[in-house]
């Protein structure tokens, strides 16, 4: 249906998505997320995450037409204008369509521990772009699950969801309820702890045998992990560096372990 109006009452899952504490009290009440562009959108129903609504601006309806034959009847569809669509928003919605969506609880721990091999474990990991980031490199190199410390951010927020190409719906995931003690359900299950750290003391990653179950525990942009999850774990693994360089953003940092750590 065409809406020339950004602030109708019906578009309020779309407003102000820039506006991270508006969006993050929204959601929560809401029990909603959004997905960005046509492929994302595609990825999260193929997921099994009901549609709320769409939003797509007028110029861009074609290319969301054929997404929106394929959801039930009752699912509306928001026609707005280029410049409508910025103002409701925030942003230039360069990829056209928006799809609000919702939530499905969070399956415990212990569910995306079962039988996997290979997982990533990020603590106080808070830029959203880098756990998007994280959670695409962790789908394409095969890892079977991403554990989440309490105060990670949101896997669902839409510029993670943006950042990992879909990767969130791809990658079983689960939060941890304990930082202190939430290691030891992963030791219990199998897992060896491997603390990536910076550390020039720490072994070579690409030295570790990478045999049986792996958890790959990746800190916070700013300090790295946690004393207490460094001593918690198994191993201190390492990024060989040169040129003075010391440290890798953590995206990139996750990304080449990962590939190390991946059943090649």
């Amino acid at each position: 249906m065409l809406v020339s109006d950004g602030g109708d009452a019906r578009l309020a899952d779309y407003v102000s998505l820039t506006d991270v504490h508006l969006r993050r009290s929204l959601e929560a009440a809401q029990g909603l997320f959004i997905a960005e562009g046509e492929k994302v959108i595609r990825r999260a129903i193929g997921a099994g995450y009901p549609v709320r609504s769409l939003l797509v601006a007028a110029d861009k309806l074609p290319g969301i037409a054929e997404v929106a034959a394929t959801l039930p009847g009752d699912v509306p569809l928001y026609v707005l204008p280029a410049e409508a669509a910025e103002q409701l928003t925030g942003y230039r919605v360069h990829r056209g369509a928006l799809a609000s969506m919702q939530r499905l609880p969070l399956p415990p721990v212990s569910h995306v521990l079962a039988g996997a091999q290979r997982i990533v474990v990020l603590e106080d990991i808070v830029d959203h772009a880098n756990v998007g980031a994280v959670f695409r490199c962790a789908a394409a190199l095969g890892f079977d699950g991403v554990v989440l410390a309490p105060r990670c951010a949101d896997p669902l927020y839409r510029r993670a969801v943006k950042v990992s190409m879909g990767g969130v719906f791809a990658v079983p995931y689960a939060r941890l309820s304990d930082w202190r003690g939430g290691l030891a359900e992963l030791r219990a299950a199998g897992f060896r702890l491997l603390a990536l750290t910076p550390d020039p003391a720490a072994l070579p990653i690409g030295q570790v045998a990478a045999a049986g179950k792996l958890a790959l525990l990746v800190g916070s942009e700013g300090s790295g992990l946690s004393g207490r999850w460094l001593d918690a774990a198994d191993l201190a693994v390492r990024i060989p560096m040169s040129r003075g360089i010391d440290s890798l953003n953590v995206a990139s940092a996750a990304a080449i372990a990962c590939y190390q750590l991946a059943a090649h």
